[in-house]
């Protein structure tokens, strides 16, 4: 059983987190998704036309993640949260990139809702995924930047597997390694918050309709939701 867990110093720092975790199975990810496509071009034709609010930290769930930021040690207006870099793209040129299906549903969803989201290709993680501090020893290889090799800094918030780190600073940037593409058929999706009570909403809205659109394009769908009182699940069974 593939297991994803937070470790407990984590959850003693931030005992209001939440994490969705939503694993598709079966993931068509090839071709056009004209129903997340036509959503994506509705988000940016209001971007452009000034309609969009709560870019940066006006916004209260930004502002929350910014706090985190700052207590495990990372400048958040240096190494931005993935949804503020996200709404600050979007409000600043009225656009979102398009990668592959499955990397723009969870940008639209991310967007739209103002919540971190992010994802591995489960096909490319080795052994259970834990949500820890780092030790300074690890090492991590960029998104886009298979050359190059970080170290992350130590106590800072990653997500690494038994291979190595799959994100650094929590959300901020994924490893080259375990990329969504086009390919995968088995894809972990992270929907987060450090602030349960107050944005535990905003995650519950981001996590229907993430699997809703999931749903148009995958065998099985599931969702896990961790929090400081039940920090692990198991993700992916055996011989899955």
């Amino acid at each position: 059983m593939t297991r994803l867990a937070v470790a407990a110093d984590v959850c003693a720092a931030f005992p209001a987190l939440r994490i969705d975790a939503v694993v598709a199975e079966g993931f068509a990810g090839g071709g056009t998704w004209p129903a997340v496509e036509s959503r994506l071009a509705a988000l940016e034709a209001r971007a452009a036309a000034g309609e969009l609010a709560g870019a940066g930290e006006d916004d209260p769930h930004i502002a929350a993640w910014h706090a985190a930021y700052r207590a495990f040690g990372t400048n958040p207006r240096r190494e931005r949260p993935s949804v503020d870099a996200l709404r600050r793209r979007l409000a600043r040129s009225g656009r979102l990139p398009r990668i592959n299906p499955a990397v723009d549903c969870y940008n639209l969803i991310s967007a739209s809702c103002g919540v971190p989201a992010g994802a591995f290709d489960l096909q490319q993680v080795s052994g259970d995924i834990v949500i820890r501090r780092a030790d300074g020893t690890e090492e991590f290889t960029p998104l886009g930047e298979p050359g190059t090799v970080e170290a992350p800094r130590p106590g800072e918030v990653i997500y690494a597997d038994e291979l190595g780190v799959l994100t650094r600073h929590w959300n901020h940037r994924d490893a080259d390694r375990t990329k969504v593409t086009e390919s995968s058929t088995r894809i972990l999706f992270l929907l987060e918050t450090v602030d349960e009570a107050g944005f535990g909403t905003a995650v519950s809205a981001a996590t229907h309709g993430l699997v809703t659109l999931l749903g148009e394009r995958s065998a099985a769908v599931t969702v896990h939701t961790l929090t400081a009182s039940s920090p692990a699940a198991g993700i992916l069974a055996p011989g899955a």
